[in-house]
């Protein structure tokens, strides 16, 4: 089932770091030119391009998300695409999957994929700095849209890490090699009401952290702020959203 559903886009700042969702032609092209140094120059996944930019047929109808240091350079990126739309995971990486398995397509569910880091930099530290704000951003946007279910694609080390973080991340496939750069991947999704129950238990002040955005917003923009009942703001100027509650009856048929 497809169910056709509005995209809304995220802004926020953190520590003098800018997470947006890129809406202009300029900063797309950015994107997938960082893309491209990533997945086709690096990594290999991709065939590399004379124009230098990575895209393809899933971009027209997706969610590309920003991350910009102080200096408003673009360093890091993610893609999100909602379940009215076809996923990698249903095509590319079918492949990961057993057979029979199915994925979830509702308007609670999203693919994330995409996600990088400039691989120019060198500071061990301040990678993992940017890439703690960019996760910051894809939980940002999947308030703001109400998605509860992530589907991705990862490394199988990579997986270990996003768990080791705290976000629970289930593998719904075995670890495959993907061509052409045979990476060992595996498929996972993350519920993300699984991971405001355990969190704040066990990492509360990265929950915290990750719960609260500064900056403007898409609503206070628009002065929907007040109109949005995911958000509300609290004394010290802060955005606290409030944890995506949807029904028990929904659930995941990706096994």
């Amino acid at each position: 089932m497809q169910v056709l559903e509005e995209v809304r886009a995220i802004e926020f700042s953190d520590g003098g770091l800018l997470v947006k969702t890129l809406t202009s032609d300029e900063e797309l092209r950015e994107s997938y030119r960082l893309r491209h140094r990533v997945f086709a120059e690096r990594l290999k996944w991709v065939p590399e391009s004379s124009d230098r930019l990575e895209v393809d047929s899933y971009d027209p109808y997706s969610s590309t998300v920003g991350l910009f240091d102080e200096e408003q350079c673009l360093r890091g990126v993610f893609r999100m695409v909602s379940a009215a739309h076809p996923f990698m995971l249903e095509h590319e990486f079918r492949p990961c999957l057993l057979p029979g398995c199915e994925i979830r397509k509702e308007a609670d569910t999203v693919e994330i994929t995409r996600l990088a880091l400039d691989p120019s930099l060198m500071d061990k530290g301040l990678s993992i700095r940017y890439m703690q704000v960019l996760y910051k951003g894809v939980y940002q946007w999947c308030l703001q849209n109400e998605a509860r279910f992530l589907y991705m694609v990862v490394e199988k080390r990579f997986l270990r890490v996003l768990r080791g973080m705290g976000f629970t991340c289930d593998p719904i496939s075995p670890a495959v090699s993907l061509p052409p750069a045979e990476a060992l991947s595996i498929a996972a999704v993350l519920d993300w009401n699984r991971f405001e129950e355990t969190c704040p238990q066990k990492q509360p002040e990265f929950f915290r952290w990750i719960n609260m955005a500064m900056g403007q917003t898409t609503f206070e923009k628009s002065s929907f702020l007040a109109l949005d009942p995911k958000v509300r703001v609290s004394r010290d100027g802060m955005q606290e959203r409030q944890p995506i509650r949807l029904e028990a009856n929904r659930k995941l048929v990706a096994a």
